[in-house]
């Protein structure tokens, strides 16, 4: 299983200038065939979906291509993907949905390990209906779940456990499984951020022990939405508000206005580039993508190894955030002394793209006394051997 990288970077555009970047955890770069795909379903012809006219057919083929694509990424049926504009407005959108049946009394559970889009959406909806929230600590030794904190807070009262499959900033992959079982155990629905953890494994979202799971196309190559994974029965007890004459089926109920075919059309293509990265003789496209996404698994882990122990090499200088035990290609930083932003120019005048800040990693941020801001460093797909010699050059020149 090998992913041939001279291949695969021949198809980003982005690339040609010379640029290393390690900004995938914000939104990697895109191939041609995605935006070939946009482009393809812009021009048309195009109308509202229907079935008689050849551009109401294209329409209703862009929508069902992308439902039937991440049933396939997530493991879920196509009735039960919705798309969004992004995993935030879906996380809004689903906080009130589900907070219609919250009472004062009940309470929900967050975690200090998340971006804020899957705790502020859920602590605002407690606020309006009366409910407490609770929170999962961090380990600040081990960047880990401290899971002693949630069995504190867990109760019969729980309505809503909302945690991340993957850290944006410190890559931490928490037992989401296992947090699941316990909030099933007490009838709590487990909402789960797979935004960052879905651009480098590929998701089981029954597996997981996710009641609801959303990540983000744009993170794995794909243009910018959302999607939101569930069964479908969960779906069917959900009533959101919306327009009378729109359609009240799952999962349309949970798509508000006209779709935007273009975009659907280069998520269906992100995933079956993914697929293709490394198929071998798989025949499905789940099977392809779980060969597929294997193998990228090892070639980012050799990465992320040769980028650790570079950063090792420049001694004390680098504080080395990232610390648990399983955890995506993604590292935080902070420089003894020096102010990340500067490093980030620094490396952009190398051609280095490294960004630095917060990240919207409000509660990890202040759950472990971080500085603001902070160099994180994160690997994608088109990533090489030569991009992280680049960046330790490049920290090393600043350092």
């Amino acid at each position: 299983m090998a992913i041939d990288l001279a291949a695969l970077r021949a198809h980003f555009p982005s690339l040609d200038d010379g640029l290393a970047f390690f900004d995938g955890p914000g939104g990697t770069q895109t191939p041609r065939p995605v935006a070939d795909a946009v482009a393809a379903t812009l021009t048309g012809p195009l109308s509202n979906r229907g079935t008689v006219n050849p551009s109401e057919l294209n329409a209703e083929r862009a929508v069902t291509d992308f439902r039937a694509a991440y049933a396939d990424l997530l493991h879920v049926p196509a009735s039960g993907i919705v798309h969004g504009r992004s995993a935030t407005q879906l996380t809004y959108d689903f906080s009130r949905h589900l907070a219609k049946s919250w009472n004062p009394g009940d309470e929900i559970i967050v975690s200090r390990l998340d971006h804020d889009a899957n705790v502020r959406p859920w602590v605002q909806a407690a606020e309006r209906a009366g409910v407490t929230v609770h929170r999962i600590e961090i380990d600040a030794g081990t960047t880990e779940l401290d899971l002693d904190s949630y069995e504190r807070v867990l109760s019969p009262r729980t309505r809503l456990v909302a945690v991340t499959a993957a850290s944006n900033v410190l890559g931490t992959k928490p037992p989401v499984r296992r947090i699941a079982d316990r909030a099933h155990e007490v009838g709590a629905l487990v909402y789960v951020d797979g935004v960052h953890y879905a651009a480098h494994h590929l998701v089981d979202v029954p597996a997981s022990g996710a009641d609801l799971f959303v990540c983000s196309p744009y993170k794995f190559l794909g243009p910018h939405c959302g999607v939101l994974a569930a069964t479908p029965e969960l779906l069917e007890t959900l009533h959101p508000d919306k327009l009378l004459p729109s359609p009240d089926t799952v999962p349309e109920r949970f798509e508000f206005g006209t779709l935007p075919y273009e975009t659907l059309a280069g998520a269906t293509a992100a995933v079956d580039f993914l697929a293709a990265l490394d198929p071998g003789t798989a025949t499905s496209r789940r099977e392809r993508l779980s060969r597929s996404l294997g193998s990228l698994h090892e070639h980012e882990l050799t990465l992320r190894t040769r980028l650790e122990e570079g950063l090792r090499s420049l001694g004390d200088a680098i504080t080395l955030h990232s610390k648990a035990h399983d955890r995506t290609p993604t590292l935080l930083m902070t420089l003894e002394g020096r102010d990340a932003r500067e490093a980030q120019i620094h490396l952009a005048g190398r051609n280095v793209v490294a960004p630095a800040g917060q990240f919207y990693a409000h509660e990890p941020f202040a759950a472990l006394k971080l500085e603001s801001p902070a160099l994180r460093a994160g690997l994608a797909p088109y990533n090489t051997p030569d991009d992280v010699d680049r960046l330790l050059d490049g920290l090393a020149a600043f350092l």
